[in-house]
C-alpha cells in the first residue's frame, strides 16, 4: 500500500514517546548509586564510631600463653600493649617486633586481637640443644645455632659445646674457611642427629675442626662422629655398633660404611 494505515502511525507514535531505553537504564543506575551512598553514610558513621570512638571495643587486657622459662609478666611488659586504645588500631606487627627484640628467647609469637577487649600473645620459646660455658654462666644455643640466652644454671640434659680447635694447619684452615659460627651450627647438626638414647647420655660435643666432631658420654665412652654430613646414616650405624659391642668404650662412625669400636 502506498500510505500507512492509521493503526500503524499510532504504533510508531507510541514507540517514539518517552525517554529511550538507555536513558531510563542510566537513571536507574544513578538511583541505585545514590541509595548505596546514603546507606554507607548512615551505616558507616556508626560503625566507625563503634570501632574508634566508643569504649566497647578497646584493648583492656593482655593474655600470654606458651611460656616455659619466661613468665607471662615478662612477656606482657616487653610487649607494651597500648591499653585503652581502640582494639582495631593496635599495631600487632609492632608488638611482635618488640617481643623479638627484647626477648631473644622467643622463637615465634602470634599477636591476636581477641574481641571485644583482649590481645592474646601466643609464644613459642627457643629450646637449647647445646650450652656454651662462659665464665661462671652458660650460653644456650638453639637448633639453628642461635645463642639466645645466658643463664646461671645449666639446663638439665643439654650437652656442653667445647670448641677445642687444634693448632694444626687443617684446623686453622677449617676455622678460616667456615668461621666459628658455622662450626657451632655443625655441632648443632650433630647434636640433632645423634640417636635419642645416646643424646640422653651425651655430656659434651667437642669440635676440633669442621670434620672432627666427637661426643663424650656421661659414663666416659666416646664417639668419633666426624662432620655433620650423613647424620642419619651415622646414627643408624652407631645404634647397631653399640648393640653389637656393648662393652666397647670408643666408637668411630665418621665413615658410616666402615665403623669401628674398641674397648680402650
Amino acid at each position: 500500500m502506498a500510505g500507512s494505515t492509521t493503526a500503524e502511525r499510532g504504533e510508531r507514535q507510541q514507540e517514539s514517546s518517552g525517554p529511550p531505553p538507555v536513558r531510563r537504564l542510566r537513571r536507574r543506575q544513578v538511583r541505585v548509586i545514590v541509595i548505596l551512598v546514603l546507606a554507607l553514610v548512615f551505616l558507616g558513621i556508626p560503625t566507625l564510631w563503634l570501632f574508634y570512638g566508643s569504649d566497647w571495643l578497646r584493648a583492656e587486657r593482655v593474655s600470654v600463653s606458651g611460656t616455659r622459662v619466661l613468665t607471662p609478666a615478662q612477656v606482657e611488659e616487653a610487649a607494651e600493649v597500648p591499653l585503652g586504645k581502640p582494639l582495631i588500631s593496635v599495631d600487632t606487627d609492632a608488638i611482635e617486633t618488640r617481643l623479638r627484640q627484647k626477648l631473644p628467647r622467643i622463637d615465634a609469637v602470634d599477636v591476636v586481637r581477641s574481641w571485644p577487649h583482649g590481645i592474646d600473645l601466643k609464644v613459642v620459646e627457643r629450646t637449647p640443644v647445646l650450652i656454651v660455658q662462659k665464665g661462671g654462666k652458660f650460653v644456650e644455643v638453639d637448633d639453628e645455632g642461635v645463642r639466645f640466652a645466658t643463664v646461671s644454671d645449666a639446663p638439665k640434659g643439654v650437652p656442653a659445646l667445647e670448641l677445642t680447635l687444634s693448632r694444626s694447619s687443617s684446623a686453622a684452615a677449617s676455622l678460616r674457611r667456615f668461621g666459628e659460627s658455622r662450626l657451632v651450627r655443625e655441632a648443632v647438626g650433630v647434636a640433632r642427629a645423634v640417636p635419642a638414647a645416646v643424646a640422653r647420655d651425651t655430656r659434651t660435643v667437642k669440635v676440633r675442626s669442621y670434620d672432627d666432631i666427637s661426643l663424650e658420654l656421661r659414663d666416659g665412652r666416646t664417639v668419633v662422629w666426624g662432620s655433620s654430613e650423613k647424620g642419619a646414616a651415622k646414627a643408624r650405624t652407631l645404634t647397631a655398633l653399640m648393640k653389637a659391642s656393648p662393652d666397647a668404650r670408643h666408637f668411630d662412625v665418621s665413615v658410616p660404611t666402615a665403623p669401628a669400636s674398641s674397648a680402650s
